[in-house]
C-alpha cells in the first residue's frame, strides 16, 4: 500500500473532526463524504468498526503506513508502561512529527517533504528519514542552506503553538525534543485502548 495523498478534507469527514490540521472545507461539510452523508440515520457501528476507525485515524493523522504501525505497535507492547500510551509517544517522537510541531511546516505531509528532501539535521547531521525516532535532547534544526526558503519562513511567522515537550530557537531556527511528551500532553483526539484492543484479537 503506497502513502494516501488524495483529499485530506475527505479524509477528515469520514472521521468527523480535522484530523490534518484547520481545514475551511471540513468547516463547511463537516459531515461523513458520500451521497448520504448529511443523512443522520446511520447505523450502529460494531466493536470492530470503531476499533478499527480510531486505529485509521491514528494512522492517517502521523502518516505511517500499515506495516510501519503494526511494527510500532510491537514496539509498544514489548516496551514498559502502558501500551497505548507508549504507542502514541511513538508517534510523536518521530522526526515528521515533531518537525510539524515545531511550526517549521503547517502539516505533517509537508514536513515528511521537507525531512526527505534534506532540508533537515538532527544533533547537526542531515536525517532524510520521517520515522527516525527521537531521543530526548535531541536537537532538530533547519539546514542551514535551507534556512531561506519561503515555504519554511512562512510557516514559521504563522505558528503559535507552543508545547511543553519541545523548545524554539527562532534566531537559529533549531530547537530541541527535550522529552517525551507523556499522554495527557498529547492534543490528539485519539482513543489509543481501541487500537489496543483490536491487534490484541
Amino acid at each position: 500500500m503506497a502513502r494516501y495523498t488524495g483529499p485530506k478534507t475527505k479524509i477528515a469527514r469520514k472521521f468527523g473532526e480535522a484530523i490534518f490540521g484547520d481545514d475551511k472545507a471540513f468547516e463547511k461539510r463537516n459531515y461523513p463524504p458520500g451521497q448520504h452523508g448529511a443523512n443522520k440515520r446511520r447505523g450502529k457501528k460494531s466493536e470492530y468498526a470503531i476499533q478499527l476507525m480510531e486505529k485509521q485515524k491514528d494512522k492517517y493523522t502521523y502518516g505511517i503506513l500499515e506495516k510501519q504501525f503494526r511494527n510500532m505497535f510491537k514496539r509498544a507492547t514489548a516496551a514498559p508502561g502502558i501500551t497505548g500510551e507508549v504507542l502514541l509517544q511513538l508517534c510523536e517522537s518521530r522526526l515528521d512529527n515533531v518537525v510539524f510541531r515545531m511550526g517549521i511546516s503547517p502539516s505533517r505531509r509537508g514536513a515528511r517533504q521537507l525531512v526527505s528532501h534534506r532540508h533537515i539535521t538532527v544533533n547537526g547531521e542531515v536525517v532524510n528519514i520521517p520515522s527516525y525516532q527521537l531521543k530526548a535532547g535531541d536537537v532538530v534544526a533547519v539546514r542551514e542552506k535551507s534556512k531561506s526558503l519561503e515555504a519554511i519562513e512562512r510557516s514559521l511567522s504563522n505558528s503559535s503553538n507552543v508545547f511543553e515537550w519541545i523548545t524554539w530557537d527562532t534566531e537559529k531556527k533549531e530547537g530541541t525534543f527535550v522529552s517525551v511528551p507523556a499522554r495527557i500532553q498529547i492534543p490528539e483526539n485519539i482513543n489509543e485502548q481501541f487500537i489496543v484492543e483490536l491487534y490484541s484479537k
